[in-house]
């Protein structure tokens, strides 16, 4: 597996190596030694799956407040996003910065994104599946969301009427949100 760090502390990227043949292909999505090695060290507890519709689709800005804010592995299963993280630790060096990759079922890649970031992304294709793992259980308390379009972090989304559910659409800019992550809870 090639593992590639990137410009947000903490966050990679992995492409995993895939045996293809005439029957199809085989992977090792995930092997906790592989984590283990490069440094990370969460126990993944949680396996979620996200079926969209149309391509347009936006979910997030999502995060976990703390106490259990929650880091996550995510690939496509069938489709295509450009992935968003942003860092939302207010103590941090990268405070509001974002990065965005590309993941499809074509490419093959999976993004980790450490605690302390916001996690967004936009379909690229109908019929997106993607699936999450995370390092810590749902609480309904502490799950947040940053509205999508915040003009105080410019994400470099290229779509102009995304499809959102009423969350997504009505959450609060990052000014106005109650975030508390910070660099030395999330680390």
């Amino acid at each position: 597996m090639e593992i590639r760090d990137l410009a947000l502390p903490g966050a990679k990227l992995f492409v995993p190596t895939y045996f293809d043949d005439n029957r199809g292909y085989s992977t090792e999505a995930y092997n906790d030694k592989t984590l283990t090695g490069c440094g990370i060290a969460n126990k993944f507890v949680v396996d979620y799956e996200c079926y969209n519709e149309q391509a347009g689709t936006v979910r997030g800005i999502h995060f976990q407040n703390n106490p259990h804010p929650q880091a996550k592995l995510v690939r496509i299963l069938h489709g295509a996003v450009m992935d968003y993280i942003v860092d939302l630790r207010k103590d941090s060096p990268t405070y509001k910065q974002w990065i965005c990759q590309e993941l499809s079922a074509k490419n093959r890649k999976q993004l980790y994104i450490p605690s302390g970031y916001g996690h967004a992304y936009v379909t690229l294709e109908p019929g997106t599946v993607v699936l999450y793992k995370f390092d810590d259980y749902y609480d309904r308390a502490l799950v947040r969301a940053i509205r999508w379009n915040d003009p105080d972090l410019r994400l470099g989304w290229e779509i102009k009427d995304p499809v959102l559910s009423a969350n997504d659409s009505g959450a609060p800019y990052l000014r106005d949100s109650d975030v508390n992550l910070t660099v030395e809870a999330n680390s």
